[in-house]
């Protein structure tokens, strides 16, 4: 039956104010509903306590809700809760792999060459400890090179296989499976990053066949500071200790300590509760909504944008074929500079995009693009917006070509 954006953005509280923004910034992070800006409140005023350190009740209910979000998050994206790490966002669940994995002199991590800095930087600072870093050249089309890849990994000295599952440029989908099939007949593990992905489609780890698979709740209706890693049993076990301290030790002595196994083995410290308690509101609610629907609500929304954007003087869209991506419509201007049009977007229109090199700075060099503005739907955006920001993007630059 599709989304009912009108009816869904009343659950938005700031999408219901009177000069509510057209909000076009979801690739970055979505809007809160009231149901999950309610569960953190409700931590706070009823049960602010820590987990796992305390027997009483209101201590044992956090660390219950701190579970069931574990549970939820698992079960919604295919993985299991035994291995799945919570951290403060998709970089960081990067970063535990990074640090973590057993490294060899020697070994390899291969990318895409349309990877967010938080998927590509982890693996250059490894090159200290001998690990290189490889990057495998797209089509020219800006989609992925299954043939490259199978060159590449047939030399078999491949440990790793980092890629973005959905692209924060374009929304462009990677041929998530295929690729897993390659690495694994390498004897190379595969890393995705699906910050972009678990946001704004259905995500099922195990039918992807990802041996890591890395998310941020913030992009996914839910709080800040909330994100995990999902891992198969096998792959997580084979991490090393990340960070250490409390709750990640069974016992202590003056002179060593035994770790707990994971989840806990990497999840040192005080945790985020209320994130927890928000988060677990969030995929509750991306369940009413459907995955397949959100998926298809923001497709039609990034093709129609797109296809009004095509005949707009001063700028052209970039990124990969529309047919091979999701809610995302980024576009570079030829005689104007980015920033500059979404401040006006914003002052004139209250229109809110993103703009600069999204933290795609190697993408952008390599391609000679001085930056881009990207806008990017989520499923309370309307076909009004879209074609907003069309008419309004047409307007500014016809403005600004004649003042020149």
């Amino acid at each position: 039956m599709g989304l009912n954006a009108e009816a869904i953005r009343k659950d938005f509280p700031l999408l219901s104010k009177p000069d509510a923004p057209v909000y076009l910034d979801n690739a970055c992070m979505t809007l809160k509903p009231r149901s999950v800006i309610e569960a953190v409140t409700r931590y706070y005023e009823e049960t602010p306590f820590c987990a796992g350190r305390a027997v009483y009740e209101g201590s044992l209910r956090v660390e219950e809700q701190m579970e069931a979000a574990r549970r939820a998050l698992a079960s919604f994206l295919g993985g299991r809760p035994e291995s799945t790490v919570f951290t403060k966002n998709a970089t960081e669940a990067i970063n535990l792999v990074a640090h973590a994995h057993p490294w060899k002199r020697g070994d390899v991590v291969l990318t895409t060459d349309r990877e967010h800095n938080s998927n590509l930087v982890p693996w250059q600072m490894l090159s200290s400890r001998g690990v290189r870093h490889e990057v495998v050249p797209s089509r020219g089309d800006g989609t992925l090179d299954l043939s490259a890849w199978r060159d590449r990994l047939a030399r078999g000295d491949v440990a790793l296989v980092a890629a973005v599952h959905v692209s924060n440029l374009d929304g462009h989908e990677v041929p998530a499976r295929e690729l897993a099939a390659l690495a694994h007949e390498a004897g190379a593990r595969l890393l995705l990053d699906g910050a972009q992905a678990a946001a704004h489609g259905p995500v099922d780890v195990a039918r992807l066949g990802a041996d890591y698979y890395a998310v941020s709740l913030h992009k996914m209706l839910g709080p800040t500071g909330v994100g995990a890693l999902l891992a198969t049993p096998d792959a997580v076990a084979a991490l090393g200790p990340f960070m250490t301290g409390g709750d990640t030790v069974a016992r202590t002595t003056y002179e060593d300590a035994v770790l707990l196994d994971a989840p806990a083995k990497f999840e040192a410290g005080l945790q985020n509760y209320a994130g927890f308690a928000g988060s677990l509101a969030a995929i509750e609610y991306l369940r009413r909504l459907g995955m397949e629907e959100v998926r298809a609500h923001g497709k039609a929304l990034m093709q129609r944008a797109a296809k009004g954007l095509e005949g707009v003087a001063g700028l052209r869209l970039v990124g990969a074929p529309l047919a091979t991506r999701g809610a995302i419509v980024p576009f570079a201007l030829e005689d104007a500079d980015p920033h500059t049009l979404a401040i006006l977007l914003e002052d004139k229109h209250r229109i809110l995009v993103r703009s600069g090199d999204h933290c795609l700075h190697s993408w952008f060099n390599a391609h000679d693009v001085p930056g881009a503005v990207r806008a990017s739907f989520g499923p309370y955006n309307t076909t009004v917006e879209a074609d907003l920001l069309v008419e309004a993007t047409r307007g500014i630059l016809e403005r600004l070509a004649s003042a020149r």
